[in-house]
């Protein structure tokens, strides 16, 4: 009951943080030098700070005050500290991409010295060393990716932290559940301002820390045998499948897949006429599927986890491929003035 009771003490601060600091930074005079200007491959109507990341982090910080010993866990919180200010920076003044890339391969190799990495027994070690790297170059930049719409990546950090984070607490590692919980419950506080229409975007600091946090976070509970890496990846499935598959494309298509555009399943989904609300309602309705899946099947069998991962890669490649034909119909896309996407690296 008492760990219970911690449990909801940190949300309830994260969450409180999260609201206090984003309502703070709604205003433009303190965050003039963050703001998200309209153009032409955006479709918000009015400049928006880019600093909510910063009320989400600070919220999950502030709870860290009320956490448990935190053991190992702790030293991968350091790579998110200095990726957070670095892309507060690329916030501020702009990074090249080349610089970017660099940045997050070092943090990849930093996780990985520090003990978070894949352990798959029989697998040559170079291979797992190169794919843990990888896969968190890989978290930090589709997080970043997705953040196109309001509300989308806030509710991905909401489904996909909580689910974690009942996970931890159901094994027992209270670490893992307050960490989830901690960075949940600053999503909601930021998730206030940033549904449509948004009044605050993530930002590279937000987006990208988040994209860490869910690596080093899945790599931990694998590590401790709390569950496997594809119950771990399964929360955050809708993001992983649009990003790869979009990305996929791009490059098959010859075009430069780190350049902003707008054809992520998400993006054409509204460019297609279908209304923001209805996008975003579905977009949860997936990240709650998967999120559930992966708390129901994080201790059965084997076979079982396969089964309901190939399962939901089905679905959402059943969903993409009727997404496609809808935008196709539509003759590419009717541009929606309501504002349905914020910032982001690829917009």
């Amino acid at each position: 009951m008492g760990q219970a009771s911690n449990l909801i003490w940190i949300g309830i601060l994260a969450l409180a943080v999260a609201l206090l600091v984003a309502r703070a930074l709604v205003s433009e005079r303190l965050a003039r030098h963050f703001m998200d200007l309209p153009n032409e491959r955006s479709l918000h109507a009015r400049p928006t700070p880019r600093t909510g990341g910063i009320a989400l982090l600070l919220g999950v910080a502030s709870a860290l005050l009320l956490m448990p010993p935190m053991e190992g866990i702790r030293s991968g919180l350091l790579p998110v500290a200095v990726l957070a200010l670095l892309s507060l920076l690329d916030d501020w003044r702009g990074i090249g991409a080349g610089v970017r890339l660099l940045i997050h391969l070092a943090v990849g190799s930093w996780v990985y010295y520090l003990g978070f990495r894949l352990a798959l027994p029989g697998w040559p070690p170079l291979l797992l060393a190169g794919g843990t790297v990888l896969g968190v170059v890989w978290m930090i930049n589709l997080y970043n990716f997705m953040d196109g719409m309001d509300g989308l990546a806030g509710g991905m950090a909401l489904f996909g932290f909580g689910a974690l984070g009942i996970m931890g607490g159901i094994a027992g590692d209270l670490p893992l559940a307050a960490l989830g919980v901690a960075v949940a419950a600053a999503a909601c506080g930021f998730l206030y301002f940033n549904l449509p229409p948004a009044r605050l975007f993530l930002g590279d600091i937000g987006s990208t820390s988040l994209g860490l946090l869910a690596a080093v976070l899945i790599l931990w509970g694998a590590g401790r045998g709390l569950f496997t890496p594809w119950i771990g990846l399964l929360p955050f499935l809708p993001f992983i499948a649009d990003a790869s598959v979009t990305l996929t494309q791009r490059a098959l298509r010859g075009e430069r897949v780190w350049q902003a555009h707008r054809s992520h399943y998400y993006q054409r989904a509204v460019l297609a006429g279908i209304p923001r609300v209805r996008v975003l309602i579905g977009a949860y309705l997936l990240m709650g599927g998967c999120a559930a899946s992966a708390i129901a099947a994080a201790r059965a069998a084997m076979a079982i986890q396969l089964g309901v991962v190939a399962l939901w890669c089905l679905l959402l490649g059943g969903l993409m491929w009727y997404g496609e034909r809808t935008y196709l119909a539509s003759g590419g896309g009717v541009v929606d003035n309501g504002g349905a996407f914020d910032q982001g690296d690829e917009l």
